[in-house]
């Protein structure tokens, strides 16, 4: 799974990054190097501009969503804390997923993601200590991960709210190229360059969809260990992503 990961380009880098034609970001997210579950985070969409008829043609835009998908159907928000992921081999049936699956995709960019590797090392408790890798592109550019939105309506607040509409998002992730399996069996999935204006699309249908989605190459992503300082969702700072010297890293 992808449960945490580090975002800490600007609005105005992101923005010209992915070519965005508008900014609706009405606070600039200040730097996360340990992006978790219900935090805010930066996407990019296509929709129509000013949110216009869906006739309108969409334009790509930049937004902060909150990273844990509810589905406009359902009775309680809190459902988004345990859907931050969406399996590609299951994304286009299930109900949860299947409707943002068609209409509301995005990308979610990441300097890089974290993942754990369970170590021959035990706790006291006899349970495997756990080193932690920070797994980035290796050309040090921008990880476009894939990703849906929803937008809720909360029933509790009045038509005239603006903080009626609660957008959401989770990220697409799939089995693990071998080089990183070793660390864990799922990995994001990166939408390269040539693919995101399809897969953002709204207008982009059929059973397409998922060949747009496709594992990193072999050598694309490169991963390190890290502190264990990143365990903590409370740390934040540069430090987190620094590569940890082999002598301190657990076996």
């Amino acid at each position: 799974m992808c449960g945490r990961y580090a975002s800490s380009r600007t609005s105005d880098d992101l923005a010209e990054e992915f070519e965005v034609a508008e900014v609706r970001v009405d606070a600039p997210l200040a730097p996360d190097y340990n992006v978790a579950p219900t935090k805010e985070v930066y996407a990019i969409v296509e929709r129509p501009p000013g949110d216009a008829a869906e006739v309108a043609v969409p334009e790509r835009q930049l937004r902060v969503l909150r990273w844990g998908l509810v589905p406009s159907w359902a009775k309680d928000p809190a459902i988004g804390s345990r859907m931050i992921n969406a399996r590609r081999e299951t994304v286009a049936e299930k109900p949860a997923y299947r409707r943002a699956f068609q209409r509301r995709r995005c990308l979610l960019p990441a300097d890089g993601y974290f993942e754990w590797y369970a170590t021959e090392q035990r706790t006291a408790s006899g349970k495997p200590r756990k080193q932690p890798f920070f797994i980035r592109p290796a050309d040090g550019g921008v990880l476009a991960m894939a990703g849906l939105y929803e937008i809720w309506r909360d029933p509790t607040r009045a038509d005239d709210d603006p903080a009626r509409f609660r957008w959401t998002c989770t990220v697409i992730t799939t089995e693990a190229e071998d080089a990183l399996g070793r660390i864990h069996d799922r990995m994001p999935l990166m939408v390269e360059p040539e693919r995101r204006a399809a897969w953002l699309d709204p207008r982009t249908e059929g059973p397409g969809l998922l060949d747009l989605l496709t594992p990193a190459a072999p050598g694309r992503l490169e991963a390190y260990p890290v502190s264990s300082l990143v365990s903590n969702v409370r740390n934040n700072g540069p430090e987190l992503v620094v590569p940890l010297p082999a002598e301190e890293a657990l076996g």
